[in-house]
């Protein structure tokens, strides 16, 4: 067994890509050799990651040559539609951060919190979910294990920190957006990524369609509203879930209590719940507000935040990275 690993973080200078570097940091991960990855604008800058001065190498059709085992893509999609099958092409297993490979059925699309089995299926591509897919799964797996999930509505609340850069500058200047197709500042904007014909957006799709993949459940009723709103960092999700199988609501909370990565917030004695300021900074999915919904015969409501920079795109990576090696 290899006692060293050679790592490739593609997209190194970018919100997520510096979210990995931290993680990396974080996590002691010693014994890997790096080399950043950026486009030729920021090629040549230097970034300091475990102790040291990195120079940031430009991407380019070559760059795979060196032997990498493993690498980390946060470039985008157009990047990783080019360039991870080349990497593919020289055995290094990616674990790529963009949508690009999320439904191919030769794909695994892994949280490791909930089918962590799948990370070794891989064929050179593991996918990332979406952020807001994410912390979704995380809070759902256990209650699908126990009680069978039947129907599941979304309605997400999206900090501007997962739109990139633009997107906080956007709430940061308040007027003349550049990335969102309205002022952030005092709004919520119900329009994540575009629209397709049916009126949903490309991502409440995702959430749609990953849920399903993650779960294993191709024909899971879903629906799903994702909304923009002006918070820099943490999303922030009402989930409404309906039951094949009775339960109590007790027991629903110590089950979500002793499941991996969560942490329960919920005293509403206390007004204790999930809040986009505490969940800052850390991996953990938060969940709250656990209630039952009597409008149904078997259903609850959840409200679950979590860091979309960190466990709904860079730590997730990393715990992925891992299990690897």
């Amino acid at each position: 067994m290899k006692t060293k690993y050679n790592v490739a973080i593609v997209g190194s200078t970018g919100l997520v890509g510096r979210t990995v570097l931290k993680v990396l940091e974080e996590r002691n991960f010693k014994n890997c050799t790096y080399t950043l990855f950026s486009s030729r604008k920021s090629a040549g800058s230097k970034l300091r990651f475990l102790g040291q001065n990195y120079i940031i190498q430009e991407l380019t059709e070559c760059s795979f040559d060196y032997g990498f085992d493993y690498a980390i893509f946060c470039a985008g999609g157009a990047v990783s539609e080019k360039f991870v099958p080349i990497a593919v092409a020289h055995d290094c297993v990616v674990i790529d951060n963009s949508s690009v490979f999320r439904m191919n059925k030769n794909v695994p699309l892994v949280v490791p919190e909930v089918n962590p089995e799948m990370i070794f299926e891989n064929k050179g591509v593991i996918a990332n979910p979406n952020c807001s897919t994410i912390q979704a799964v995380v809070a759902l797996k256990p209650l699908n294990d126990r009680y069978k999930i039947k129907r599941i509505v979304y309605s997400t609340y999206q900090a501007v920190s997962g739109a990139g850069k633009a997107g906080i500058e956007d709430l940061e200047s308040g007027i003349s957006p550049k990335k969102f197709p309205y002022p952030i500042l005092n709004n919520c904007i119900p329009h994540i990524d575009d629209f397709v014909q049916d009126g949903y957006t490309k991502e409440e799709y995702k959430m749609i369609n990953e849920t399903r993949k993650i779960l294993n459940r191709p024909s899971l009723p879903i629906t799903a509203t994702t909304v923009r709103v002006p918070v820099l960092n943490c999303h922030s999700e009402s989930i409404n879930v309906e039951f094949e199988n009775s339960f109590d609501i007790y027991d629903v909370k110590i089950l979500l209590q002793n499941s991996p990565g969560i942490t329960v917030v919920d005293d509403i004695e206390r007004n204790y719940y999930p809040l986009a300021t505490k969940a800052n900074g850390y991996d953990d999915v938060f969940v709250g507000r656990i209630r039952r919904d009597f409008s149904v015969r078997s259903g609850i409501n959840l409200w679950v935040v979590a860091d979309n920079l960190r466990k709904g795109a860079a730590s997730n990576a990393v715990q992925i990275l891992e299990k690897l090696i």
